[in-house]
C-alpha cells in the first residue's frame, strides 16, 4: 500500500474492531479520508530519508486531523454555514452550545470507572486498553489511532429504560440512571462488563446486553486475553481472528436485574458474530418466552472457539454464518436456558435459494462503490402491532414480515445508490412511512460539512404500503459541522405529538435533531441541539449516539461525555399544546427497537393539539377554531360539567364532515380524531 492509503487502512482498522466489524468496512468502504499532507522541509542531512525514517513518519500520521470535504459532485447541494451550530466554541466540558425548540436540562458525565482518564498514547493504561483488544497491528498505528481505539473501548452507546429507570449501555459495561425527576438524574449503579457493543434492551426483571468486540469474557472480566503476537514480517497488512479463547464471550449476556442496584449476569448465549445490535420481540400469543434477533456485523470467529461458525462464502460452505441473523428464545422464568432457536436467511433470492440474494446495486464512496452482496443487518426495528419488522442491512433497507417470529420471512428489499450503509429504521406510529438511517463513515468520520451531499449520511423515508417500500425524501441535519465533528445521522425514536409524525434523532458531534415527517416528501426541522466539537485539532470521537424520548423528557447518549437531558420548549413549528398532549402518554418499558404503538388518551389536551395543528393548516376557519378553543377551556374550568360537554359533544358532527373535504389526509385524520375526543372526553 502506498502511504496514504495506508493510513485510510489503518483507519478503517480502527472502525473494524470498534464499530462494527470487518463485513461492514468492506460494504461501506474507509471510515474516514486521510488528511492531505504537506511536503515536510528537508533538514540539512535529511535529504535521503531512509526507508526506516519514512515508515517512522508514516506511523506517526495523525489520521483524525482536519481536512477538507472534497467538492460536491454534480448537482448536489450542501449543509448551511449560516445556521448558529457551524461555528460553536469547541472544548470537552465547556463547549459553546446552542438550541431552537429544546431546552438542555442536564449533563450527567460518565462515571470515572468508564473514562479511560488519560489523553496521552504512551499511557500504561491506553497502551494496556489496547492490548487487551486483541488487535495484532496495534504497535504499528499512529499514536493517535491508538488513543482513539482506546477512548472508545470506553464509549457509551445505547439506551433502554424501565419504570423510573434509565439503564445506558457502554462499551465497557453498563451505568443504570435514576430519572424519577429527570431534570436532577442521578447514578443508580455501574456494571462494569467490558466487550462492546453494550446495546441494551429490558423487560420485566430482565436486562440484555450486546458483545460483539473479542475482549468481551464470560465472566465480564477486565483482564481481556493475552496480547496478539505482532505480525510475522510482510504480514503486517494481513488481518485474522485473534485466537481462539474458551472464556472469550461474543454474543447476547442476560442479566437479572430484580435487585436493581445489584445485577446478576443469569445467561450469555454466544453467536458466531457476537451481537452488533439486537432486537427484544414480544409475541403477544406467547407469554412465556420473549425474543431477542441477533445482527452480528462483526467477523466470524473460528470453529475451534464455538463450533459450526464458518466464515466461507455460501458456495463453499452453506452453513456459512454470513447472511444471516440468528433468533435466542429467552424462556422468562428460567432465562438461563435461553438458546439459539434459528438463524433466518433473509437475504436469500426466493427463485434461486442462493444465500447471497441481496446487493446495494452499488454506493457512492470512492469512485463509485461496485455492487457487493449484502451479507449481515446492522439494526432491525419490530412493530408487533403491525406484524413487520424494518430492517437497516448495509446495503439494503428490507422489510420482514414476523408473524412467527421465530422464523421471520423477507417481503420486499430496497437499495439506494445514495446510501453508503443502511444503520436504524423507524416506523411512523400508523405503520405507513419506515425512516432509515445511513451511517456514511461509520460514526468515525466528518460527513456534515458544508461540501457533504445532504443526500448522503441523511435519512430516507419511505411509504408503505401492502408490505412494499416506495422512496418519498431525504433528511439530512441542516446545519453545516466543522472538519473535526463527526456527524451522521443515528438512532432516534418518535415523539408522540398526536397528528403528526416526529422523531428526535442523534447526529453523533451534531447533536440532536427533531424532524417532522408528516408529508413524508417534505420532512422539516423543528427543534434541535448542539454544542462545539471535542476538539479543534483532530476529530475526536464523540456526541450523541442515541436521542430518545420517554414519558416527558429527551434522553440523549453523548459518547464521549455522558448522558444529556432535555425538554422539548413551545416553537411556531410546536405548541405547549401538542407538548403537553406528547406527556400525555406514558409508558413502564420503552426498547426503542421494539416499537410500541402509541395510544392517546381521550383528553382534552389532546383535543387541544389538534386544534392548533388545524389553525396551523388553516383547515378550518379562524371562527370555528376560536369557538373550539372557548368550549375546550370552559369545559376544563367547570370540571367536566355536564352541560359544557354536552356543547363539545355537538361540535363533533360538523367536524366530521369537514373531514371528507379536508385538504390533505393528515388533516382528515386530525378531524376525525378530534371529533373522537369531543364525542367521549374524559377529564
Amino acid at each position: 500500500m502506498n502511504r496514504v492509503s495506508s493510513v485510510a487502512f489503518r483507519v478503517a482498522v480502527a472502525a473494524i474492531f470498534l464499530c462494527s466489524g470487518v463485513s461492514r468496512m468492506q460494504a461501506q468502504g474507509p471510515a474516514a479520508a486521510p488528511p492531505k499532507q504537506e511536503t515536510p522541509k528537508q533538514e540539512p542531512g535529511k535529504q535521503g530519508a531512509t526507508k526506516e525514517e519514512k515508515e517512522d513518519e508514516e506511523e506517526n500520521e495523525n489520521p483524525f486531523a482536519p481536512q477538507p470535504a472534497q467538492p460536491l459532485p454534480a448537482g448536489m447541494t450542501g449543509s448551511d454555514v449560516s445556521d448558529p451550530r457551524f461555528n460553536l466554541t469547541p472544548g470537552m466540558y465547556d463547549a459553546g452550545e446552542t438550541s431552537m425548540g429544546l431546552k438542555h436540562l442536564q449533563l450527567v458525565k460518565k462515571p470515572d470507572a468508564f473514562q479511560l482518564g488519560s489523553a496521552d498514547a504512551d499511557d500504561p493504561k491506553v497502551q494496556k486498553t489496547i492490548a487487551q483488544l486483541a488487535i495484532g497491528a496495534a504497535a504499528k498505528m499512529p499514536k493517535p489511532l491508538q488513543l482513539v481505539i482506546a477512548q472508545l473501548a470506553f464509549a457509551n452507546s445505547d439506551l433502554a429504560f424501565q419504570s423510573n429507570h434509565l439503564f445506558q449501555g457502554n462499551f465497557y459495561g453498563v451505568n443504570i440512571y435514576d430519572i424519577s425527576n429527570p431534570a436532577n438524574t442521578t447514578l443508580l449503579t455501574s456494571m462494569v462488563c467490558p466487550g462492546g457493543q453494550g446495546d441494551v434492551s429490558v423487560y420485566k426483571n430482565l436486562l440484555f446486553m450486546s458483545v460483539e468486540m473479542p475482549n468481551g469474557r464470560l465472566d465480564c472480566g477486565v483482564e481481556g486475553f493475552p496480547p496478539e503476537p505482532p505480525p510475522a514480517a510482510g504480514h503486517e497488512k494481513e488481518h485474522h481472528p485473534p485466537a481462539a479463547q474458551k472464556d472469550r464471550f461474543r454474543g447476547v449476556r442476560i442479566f437479572d436485574i430484580s435487585d436493581i442496584k445489584n445485577p446478576k449476569q443469569v445467561a450469555a448465549v454466544q453467536t458466531c458474530r457476537g451481537s452488533h445490535t439486537h432486537t427484544l420481540v414480544v409475541d403477544a400469543n406467547d407469554k412465556e418466552n420473549v425474543y431477542i434477533y441477533v445482527s452480528g456485523t462483526s467477523f466470524v470467529r473460528q470453529a475451534e472457539e464455538l463450533a459450526g461458525c464458518s466464515g466461507e462464502k455460501p458456495d463453499k460452505d452453506p452453513n456459512t454464518a454470513l447472511f444471516r441473523i440468528e433468533v435466542i428464545k429467552v424462556p422468562v422464568a428460567a432465562p438461563q436456558d435461553a438458546k439459539v432457536v434459528s438463524s433466518p436467511r433473509v437475504f436469500i433470492d426466493a427463485r434461486t435459494g442462493a444465500l447471497n440474494g441481496l446487493n446495494n446495486g452499488g454506493t457512492h464512496g470512492k469512485g463509485g462503490e461496485k455492487p457487493s452482496d449484502t451479507n449481515q443487518c446492522h439494526d432491525i426495528t419490530v412493530y408487533s402491532a403491525i406484524g413487520l419488522a424494518a430492517g437497516a442491512c448495509s446495503g439494503n433497507g428490507i422489510v420482514l414480515d414476523i408473524k412467527d417470529p421465530v422464523h421471520p420471512k423477507r417481503v420486499d428489499a430496497v437499495n439506494d445508490p445514495n446510501y453508503s450503509y443502511w444503520h436504524s429504521a423507524s416506523f411512523s406510529n400508523d405503520g405507513s412511512k419506515v425512516v432509515f438511517t445511513d451511517e456514511w463513515g461509520g460514526g468515525l468520520g466528518a460527513r456534515c460539512r458544508p461540501n457533504d451531499p445532504n443526500k448522503w449520511g441523511a435519512d430516507a423515508i419511505f411509504n408503505l404500503k401492502d408490505e412494499k417500500l416506495s422512496f418519498a425524501n431525504y433528511y439530512k441535519l441542516p446545519a453545516a459541522q466543522g472538519d473535526t465533528k463527526n456527524c451522521v445521522a443515528h438512532n432516534g425514536s418518535l415523539i408522540p405529538v398526536p397528528g403528526r409524525d416526529i422523531e428526535v434523532q442523534a447526529w453523533y458531534q451534531g447533536g440532536v435533531s427533531v424532524v417532522d415527517f408528516t408529508d413524508a416528501a417534505k420532512p422539516i426541522e423543528i427543534a434541535y441541539f448542539d454544542r462545539g466539537a471535542i476538539d479543534p485539532k483532530m476529530l475526536v470521537l464523540g456526541g450523541e449516539w442515541s436521542a430518545y424520548w420517554y414519558n416527558g423528557s429527551i434522553y440523549g447518549s453523548e459518547i464521549a461525555r455522558g448522558l444529556d437531558v432535555f425538554e422539548l420548549t413551545p416553537t411556531k413549528f410546536l405548541t405547549q399544546n401538542e407538548i403537553d398532549a406528547a406527556k400525555a402518554v406514558r409508558v413502564t418499558e420503552l426498547n426503542v427497537q421494539n416499537q410500541q404503538k402509541i395510544e392517546w388518551p381521550a383528553q382534552l389536551v389532546v383535543a387541544k393539539a389538534y386544534v392548533d395543528q388545524l389553525s396551523r393548516s388553516q383547515a378550518l376557519p379562524a371562527n370555528q377554531i376560536a369557538d373550539l378553543q372557548k368550549a375546550i377551556t370552559s369545559a376544563e374550568s367547570s370540571h367536566m360539567n355536564k352541560g359544557r360537554v354536552a356543547k363539545l359533544q355537538k361540535m363533533a358532527p360538523s367536524l366530521e364532515k369537514s373531514a371528507a373535504s379536508a385538504k390533505s389526509p393528515a388533516d382528515s385524520a386530525r378531524l376525525h380524531a378530534l371529533a373522537d375526543i369531543l364525542k367521549h372526553p374524559s377529564a
